[in-house]
């Protein structure tokens, strides 16, 4: 089932500043809080929907993925939801429910926020824009890329520790990962702010990644980039962006096809447009050309009496479609140019051309008028 946008469900705009986006959230958090409609499990789905927008938007980073990409750009954030969230996004809840409304979260999502801290995170994706050629969009490419991406430390392997070191129990929560307030009649449950949730700390943390477990290095990627791509085209490729947790899957890397601007080809949708220029002497009496096209140069049959402006259409010389065999047209306009810096002997020869045909160009040419008149009445 399609996931409904998250701007519409907090009911703002795609512009909307941080502030709009909580002063939204309050109204609809308020409006379906479980304590305001106890039982009603409508009211429930709707308030977890507002706190998974809420989560979304109001992060500047997953925000941005969210927009260039969508739900499924967010998947590759280990996000799958409300009940897939990777942060602690309940404290930011209510600090906001409760601080407005004097709202506490009590038991509803506890046993979901004290597993939190059990799961990997997944590698992040990463996205990267590349130029490509319009022949090498049109005929494909194979390219090699150079990354900077994170990956496990070469010293401690991800495990954050220094080698021969061990993690001891985190003596704040006392190894469950969380800790409990009352407030009021409630009972709120935090990730323990000393373990992150899992129950152990670390003593003595891997010097060369100071007890990230990752550290950046450069990577060099041979990338297929297939016939047909486009602009805004976006290329998933599996498993290689950053990698995640200890024992969580790595990233995809997203890479964004941009096309340079072609000196004689216009490309729309899959058609190619060009324009060549011929003489008036050869538009009048029909001659053939060669064009280029993105594979061969092919022969073009220019009729007699082809007029300036005129387009001629060569069938599957376009570009090939990104998803299916079928390619697109080449077409081209002709241009007929008008000569020049006429020498007298063919000024005198045009104007027995223009006598033969009953034409006289020192006498004011009125023939105009009867043409276009009736666009006047």
């Amino acid at each position: 089932m399609t996931k409904q946008d998250y701007y519409e469900i907090l009911g703002i705009s795609h512009n909307s500043s941080s502030e709009q986006i909580k002063r939204a959230y309050r109204q609809m958090a308020l409006k379906y809080h479980p304590d305001r409609n106890p039982g009603d499990k409508k009211a429930e789905e709707k308030f977890k929907e507002t706190a998974e927008a809420y989560s979304v938007l109001i992060d500047p980073e997953k925000r941005s993925i969210y927009d260039r990409f969508g739900h499924e750009g967010l998947r590759g954030e280990g996000f799958n939801g409300f009940s897939g969230f990777n942060s602690s996004i309940f404290e930011g809840f209510e600090d906001i429910l409760g601080n407005f409304f004097n709202f506490g979260f009590g038991d509803l999502f506890s046993n979901r926020h004290q597993r939190r801290g059990n799961y990997p995170n997944r590698g992040r994706d990463l996205a990267l824009e590349f130029e490509v050629t319009l022949e090498e969009a049109a005929l494909g490419v194979e390219k090699e890329i150079k990354l900077n991406q994170l990956e496990f430390c070469p010293v401690c392997h991800g495990s954050k520790m220094l080698p021969g070191s061990k993690k001891t129990v985190c003596q704040h929560c006392q190894g469950r990962g969380q800790v409990r307030y009352n407030q009021g009649f409630f009972t709120i449950s935090r990730t323990c702010p000393n373990c992150n949730g899992h129950g152990e700390v670390i003593t003595s943390p891997c010097e060369r990644c100071q007890g990230t477990g990752k550290v950046k290095e450069k990577k060099y990627l041979h990338m297929k980039i297939p016939a047909g791509v486009d602009n805004g085209t976006k290329l998933r490729i599996e498993g290689e962006g950053e990698v995640g947790d200890k024992g969580a899957a790595r990233g995809d890397l997203y890479v964004i096809i941009h096309v340079k601007k072609h000196k004689f080809f216009n490309r729309e949708d899959n058609n190619l447009y060009c324009q060549i220029p011929i003489s008036f002497s050869k538009a009048s009496l029909g001659t053939t050309v060669e064009i280029p096209t993105i594979e061969e140069n092919e022969i073009l049959k220019i009729p007699p009496g082809t007029q300036p402006g005129e387009t001629f259409r060569l069938k599957g010389k376009g570009i090939k479609d990104l998803h299916s065999y079928r390619k697109g047209d080449l077409f081209i306009k002709v241009n007929v140019e008008t000569p020049k810096n006429l020498t007298n002997e063919q000024k005198q020869l045009l104007r027995k051309f223009a006598d033969s045909l009953g034409e006289n160009s020192e006498v004011v040419d009125k023939s105009i008028i009867g043409k276009v008149k009736n666009i006047f009445h």
